[in-house]
């Protein structure tokens, strides 16, 4: 028994001294060395916590939106067991902002595919990595094709694929309109105009892309592009949602809009502002302060309650936005949100969580209550360690104490 003990003792000590700082500690007859790192920025990657995880949080790494974009689609589809690889994947093209966040729509039914990135010419690495894990089956709302490429990326051997063409990203997002549109068999009645200039406001209409099939089109500084207006006159008078402030999509656009459809706009002064306020419309107006049920034809996320999955991403980085994408159209559903800087959460996001994010649970105990999820997208350089520590304690749910 002394023998096995002493033994015990010395693995024990020889696994946990790899960890780096080391205290010696006596219990009976064996020796147990424990890591005594002091900080957590030290002692956190060596497990992953909370740089990776935290119990309402989970952190998709990386500096790169390619990567990024092959980790949310493995986290969607993990394709590891029947039943959970994707229909399709869509490729969008790595050095196009804007014909990546227009392509988020292909996650939205009846097409179901996730996004990977890629080059003109060849698949990155961590892409073809992915899409060989994911062995897409086949859509059969894109004609059985397992690969949607859009626009001028790599040609994957041995997959069907269908292609999206376009001169421009104007034209890039009207093809995807299209192609959409013939997978579901009808046009959609609303449409989300953005900006091609000014990529940190239209990043939000990704993730509604993804969950509602509502595609993306774009304008530019003062006027419609003619592949964007043909895009309009096919979906025949549509709901025409303008994300963005006067100062990126100015009042003559709008104007010009109101010719294709009705025209409203959703805005916030900055980035972040401009997210919470997408997060929080709805088309038909919600009650004021009440929480809003979904109603056929009815458009945007609404989100005044808790119970949600939000998405947390750097204003710089829009092609993460598309990358996350399919997190918004799937799992916990959600709006994402967008930071102005990696280090703190800006006032707009925290009163938007402080408001609408705090589950509370009654006496029937936290088991019924309801729960919400964060994703946090990019390296801590993106999104700090701090602010996800702090959206993990704002999503906790806690007792309530009134009426």
């Amino acid at each position: 028994m002394r023998s096995r003990l002493l033994l015990l003792g010395l693995a024990l000590t020889l696994g946990l001294a790899a960890c780096g700082g080391t205290k010696l500690l006596r219990q009976g007859r064996s020796t147990v060395t424990v890591d005594v790192h002091s900080g957590v920025g030290q002692g956190a990657p060596s497990i992953g916590f909370p740089t990776l995880a935290t119990k309402n949080t989970t952190r998709v790494p990386g500096t790169d939106p390619t990567a990024e974009a092959a980790r949310v689609a493995l986290a969607v589809y993990p394709s590891a067991a029947p039943g959970t690889h994707p229909p399709a994947v869509a490729l969008a093209p790595s050095a196009d902002w804007q014909a990546a966040l227009a392509s988020a729509v292909l996650m939205a039914p009846p097409i179901r595919a996730p996004l990977l990135l890629s080059d003109a010419t060849s698949l990155p690495s961590v892409s073809a990595g992915a899409l060989g894990t994911l062995a897409p089956t086949g859509s059969g709302g894109a004609g059985g094709a397992q690969v949607i490429r859009v626009g001028p990326v790599a040609r994957p051997a041995g997959l069907r694929a269908a292609s999206v063409n376009g001169t421009d990203p104007y034209a890039l997002a009207a093809g995807i309109d299209r192609f959409v549109s013939a997978a579901a068999g009808r046009s959609s009645s609303a449409v989300v105009i953005a900006s091609a200039s000014a990529p940190a406001y239209a990043m939000p209409a990704a993730g509604w892309a993804a969950e509602s099939g509502d595609p993306i089109l774009f304008v530019n500084g003062a006027t419609i592009p003619a592949a964007t207006r043909q895009a309009l006159l096919a979906h025949q008078r549509p709901h025409i949602y303008v994300l963005g402030p006067p100062s990126v999509i100015g009042a003559g656009v709008l104007r010009a809009l109101s010719r294709y459809g009705q025209v409203k706009r959703v805005d916030g002064t900055d980035p972040a502002a401009n997210s919470v306020a997408f997060a929080e419309y709805r088309d038909p107006a919600c009650p004021y302060g009440q929480a809003c049920a979904h109603v056929p034809g009815s458009f945007g996320w609404a989100i005044r309650s808790p119970g949600h999955g939000y998405v947390l991403l750097n204003a710089d980085q829009p092609l993460a936005a598309a990358a996350a994408a399919p997190l918004s159209g799937s799992g916990s559903y959600g709006p994402a949100l967008v930071l102005n800087s990696a280090g703190s959460l800006p006032k707009p996001v925290l009163t938007f969580f402080l408001d609408y994010a705090k589950p509370g649970y009654t006496q029937e105990g936290p088991t019924a209550a309801v729960y919400n999820h964060g994703w946090v997208i990019g390296d801590p350089s993106q999104v700090s360690v701090g602010v996800q520590a702090q959206l993990d304690s704002l999503l906790e749910a806690v007792p309530q104490t009134g009426h």
